[in-house]
């Protein structure tokens, strides 16, 4: 009895944990999200506490090139510049 307990508690437990989302390497519209954290608030309301400001993209920072510059620890080889973001269509609700 007690061993199905601990077993179902651990497959609640990992049913809730949360995988950090991908980021974005070439976002059509980075302006429109703020970038701090994994939440990716709408720039109009930022709901984590970062701060009074959103963080912009590396891409408007850096250039469209800022992949190239430094190690980021991306994998590039599954997006192209122009792939439309999730997470924008997610932050325009």
């Amino acid at each position: 009895m007690q061993a199905d307990y601990i077993d179902f508690y651990i497959v609640w437990i990992v049913s809730r944990t949360v995988m950090a989302r991908k980021f974005p390497l070439h976002p059509s519209h980075p302006e429109r999200v703020c970038w701090g954290c994994d939440r990716y608030c709408p720039a109009a309301s930022l709901s984590c506490g970062n701060g009074s400001s959103r963080t912009q993209h590396p891409v408007e920072l850096l250039g469209d090139d800022w992949l190239e510059y430094g190690d980021w620890g991306f994998d590039t080889s599954d997006e192209s510049p122009a792939s439309p973001s999730t997470f924008e269509a997610a932050a325009s609700r």
